[in-house]
């Protein structure tokens, strides 16, 4: 089946294996010894135990065999592992919900550097997302894709311009083996495409407590072109991408169905997976005998949809032909639904009827998911205006997102000093639960403790940069004076810089190079100098973005600077760890609302870490002057005033953080920038920690869609009929509903308000009537349910409704409205007709 193999382990070493397919040791400290004492120089090149212990010989097996400190280090390696799988979790405590199981799917998953899978930030979420599911056990299962090249690998020419180069994924060397079906054997599942059906491979890999699966089309039987669906992550242009996502969503869900996992929450994290509910809905059909609009009903109840994308031109769209071509065609994959091409095209349009509209996929995930959300606060605003089109004619603060702001997996980016730090000051248990009680714990550091954490943080750093810059600079050729002088870059007493991120115009990474002459006295000022830790990469086919790339390398091999500022090419998950570890001050300069959230400036918190950001996605509610700095004022500019906000930053550094740094007392200690970290530390870790961020979807979101589901998915489905009944009358007589007279008279509480309504043929227990003002100010909006007083003569279904209203405001700011109402269903999101009174 083409399993890993290893050279038998004597009985002393059999605890190795299970070790080095958990990729537990991503987080472990404790874990990076036992390795390092196999293979050092393999650890530090591939951080994959995998590799390590395929490569042991007979004789080293033996050596190791006889060495007592080493058999002590893999005894405490394995009990720590068996230690943190046996104990009781946060989630069995709290059994939110009824909770069975979630599905969580995602194009890309950064668990590590040994399982290069991902491009960026929300493929480290997604990483994080499992392995905080695993510290908390909450039953979530992840769903993706085996790329056997994944993304690009970044490097630099002499002049400094960006190259890419893709690296094969050989699966014999990554830390997964191949799922087992439960009948035996390898799993494999078909996906349907005009011609021909193609095998997905399923790979297992173990996340603690938790599994993901990751799907390969690179299967022997398949045709060479299909073998190829899943090469490159976000490569092979519009018709690739169509199909990787159908492996992600429909497929995915067929590896859900096939291993008999009990799931009643699917989680899409982001639209590409949005043919999960699609296939979904076809699984409950077969259970249920129910037809496809029915199925959808069941099935949408438990799916939920996280969106990232603060612009529209970020959802993936597709042509009508290219969807005609391979879900509606024959042979496609929607055969067997019973839904037509048109019908089911409509599903990804904003116009339903529109057969000219590209089909989105997140339009998809927003018909099919009944719970839908942002990931930051702001997100959620930006969010809504994105979908409101999908919404016509209902108010903004009523289309249907919400927000759970992005959090990171703490144990994974604190450093080994922070880790210690972290233990003796909150224990062991800190990050397997609530952590309610950590900030006023951390209040209580020293100042003395925090800055030895720093200074030992910001050495690392420098080992790293300098030791990569040689390499590299060697590998270019560059002369042994200039590798020589790379070799004394940097200051381990100097304040620390630091920022990395994709490269492209929205991110502005060249806002602190707006104007040069300044930065450059910013950093070799004799008294107070600064140092600069530069990384990122553009992406193959942003020409604005490599010109980006090529000025920071420009400006970084200026001979006034050269010991001040480092760009480190190839950004990866190893690099990341390294500055969000040992930078002083994380510099994040996105245009305004264009940062969904952005993880990068949380990671560098636990380390004692501070930021300088534009107010936008996380900061925007992380910041406080006593924890960072902020530019800009918190509202939306086009591009022109880009100038104004590089000011804003080289104002901030001048005049706050530097002197921040440098305004010692008499033993050398900054206490004003010292306190700003405690705060930190104290107010933002657990805020912003994964641990909060899937507690709140736990707690918020899955349980209230586990339940949905349940009700809508008993009795075989009858639920799920009633309201497509529901939704088809109420679509097929809504133009017969009109409004009559509105009168308006002054009450004993206020204002009363009586109006007469027309429903037709629509029974008058499938709507709602109410009361509508606009917000005041930072206010919510005002919406009162109306009640039905008296029957009209001679009229279908025609009433009166009245409403008693206590308020300040003028009659004229309150507009009665019929909206659907049933109360299995969400509106708007699942029915999103409205008819205004004006």
């Amino acid at each position: 089946m083409g399993r890993h193999t290893l050279p038998p382990l004597p009985t002393e070493l059999a605890g190795l294996s299970a070790l080095a397919f958990d990729t537990f040791w991503s987080w472990s400290h404790s874990g990076d010894a036992l390795w390092q004492a196999l293979d050092r120089d393999t650890w530090e090149k591939t951080h994959n135990p995998w590799v390590i212990l395929r490569e042991l010989t007979a004789e080293r097996l033996a050596a190791l065999t006889e060495d007592a400190d080493f058999r002590s280090l893999l005894r405490g390696a394995v009990e720590e592992r068996r230690r943190y799988l046996d104990r009781p979790c946060w989630f069995d405590r709290e059994r939110a919900g009824g909770i069975r199981g979630i599905a969580y799917f995602c194009m890309e998953f950064g668990l590590g550097e040994a399982l290069p899978l991902y491009a960026g930030g929300l493929g480290v979420l997604a990483g994080d997302y499992l392995k905080t599911a695993s510290d908390l056990d909450v039953p979530a299962v992840g769903i993706g894709l085996l790329y056997q090249e994944g993304y690009f690998r970044q490097f630099l020419d002499r002049a400094g311009w960006q190259h890419e180069i893709y690296t094969y994924n050989d699966p014999d060397d990554l830390p997964l083996e191949p799922a087992i079906a439960p009948a035996g054997g390898w799993l494999k599942v078909p996906l349907e495409l005009p011609g021909r059906t193609v095998l997905l491979r399923v790979w297992r890999v173990t996340v603690g407590r938790r599994s993901l699966y990751l799907l390969d089309s690179n299967d022997p039987r398949n045709a060479p072109i299909d073998r190829g669906i899943t090469a490159k992550l976000y490569g092979g242009g519009t018709e690739v991408r169509l199909l990787q996502e159908m492996v992600l969503g429909i497929a995915g869900w067929r590896v859900v169905e096939s291993l008999g996992l009990d799931i009643d929450v699917c989680h899409l994290n982001e639209g590409h997976a949005a043919f999960a509910v699609i296939e979904r809905a076809r699984t409950c059909m077969r259970r249920t005998g129910r037809s496809f609009a029915h199925a959808l009903w069941i099935g949408r109840a438990g799916n939920v949809f996280t969106t990232h994308t603060p612009v529209a031109a970020g959802f993936d769209a597709f042509a009508p032909a290219l969807m005609t071509q391979y879900l509606c065609g024959p042979g496609g994959s929607l055969e067997g639904l019973g839904i037509g091409a048109r019908d089911f095209l409509a599903l990804g349009r904003r116009v339903p009827d529109d057969d000219d509209e590209p089909f989105n996929m997140a339009s998809l995930a927003m018909r099919g998911c009944a719970v839908v959300n942002g990931v930051s606060r702001l997100h959620e605003s930006v969010s809504r205006e994105l979908f409101a089109p999908l919404f016509p004619r209902w108010p903004l603060d009523e289309v249907p997102v919400g927000h759970v702001t992005n959090g990171v997996h703490v144990p994974s980016w604190d450093s080994a000093e922070a880790d210690i730090l972290w233990t003796e000051t909150c224990g062991k248990e800190r990050w397997l639960g609530a952590t309610a009680t950590l900030t006023e714990v951390i209040r209580a550091l020293g100042d003395d403790a925090l800055w030895r954490l720093r200074a030992r943080e910001r050495y690392h750093l420098i080992q790293v940069t300098r030791e990569r810059l040689v390499r590299h600079l060697r590998q270019r050729g560059q002369s042994p004076a200039r590798v020589g002088e790379a070799e004394r870059a940097l200051d381990p007493n100097t304040l620390t810089l630091g920022f990395a991120r994709r490269f492209t115009e929205y991110k502005r990474p060249n806002l602190l190079l707006w104007e040069p002459e300044r930065l450059v006295r910013l950093l070799t000022r004799a008294d107070r100098p600064v140092q600069l830790v530069v990384a990122g990469k553009a992406h193959p086919d942003d020409a604005v973005g490599k010109a980006m790339v090529r000025a920071w390398t420009t400006f970084a091999a200026d001979p006034r600077v050269r010991r001040h500022v480092a760009f480190l090419e190839d950004y990866d998950l190893a690099l990341a760890e390294h500055l969000a570890q040992g930078v002083d001050l994380w510099i994040n300069t996105p245009r305004r609302p264009w940062e969904a959230c952005g993880t990068s400036g949380m990671k560098v918190l636990v380390n004692g870490g501070l930021n300088l950001s534009v107010l936008d996605g996380w900061w925007a509610e992380g910041y406080a002057p006593s924890v960072g700095w902020a530019i800009g004022d918190g509202r939306e500019h086009p591009p022109d005033h880009d100038g104004d906000d590089a000011a804003a930053l080289y104002r901030v550094l001048e005049d706050e953080v530097v002197p921040a740094f440098y305004d010692r007392d008499s033993r050398g200690l900054p206490r004003a920038w010292i306190a700003r970290i405690r705060a930190s530390m104290a107010d933002l870790v657990p805020r912003f920690s994964a641990n909060r961020m899937l507690g709140d979807y736990v707690g918020c979101l899955y349980g209230p869609a586990a339940a949905s589901f349940a009700a809508r998915d008993g009795d075989g489905g009858a639920l799920g009929e009633e309201l497509e009944a529901w939704r088809q009358a109420l679509e097929t007589h809504w133009p017969q509903v009109h409004f009559g007279a509105l009168e308006v008279a002054a009450g004993e509480r206020g204002l009363d308000f009586r109006v007469a309504v027309y429903l037709g043929e629509i029974a008058p227990d499938a709507v709602r009537v109410e009361l509508y003002a606009e917000p005041l100010g930072d206010g919510d909006a005002v919406v009162i349910g109306m009640r039905r007083v008296d029957t009209l003569p001679s009229a279908l279904n025609g009433y009166l409704y009245h409403a008693a209203v206590a308020t300040p405001r003028s009659p004229g700011d309150f507009t009665p409205r019929v909206v659907p109402f049933h109360p299995a269903a969400r509106v708007p999101l699942e029915c999103p007709l409205i008819r205004w009174y004006r």
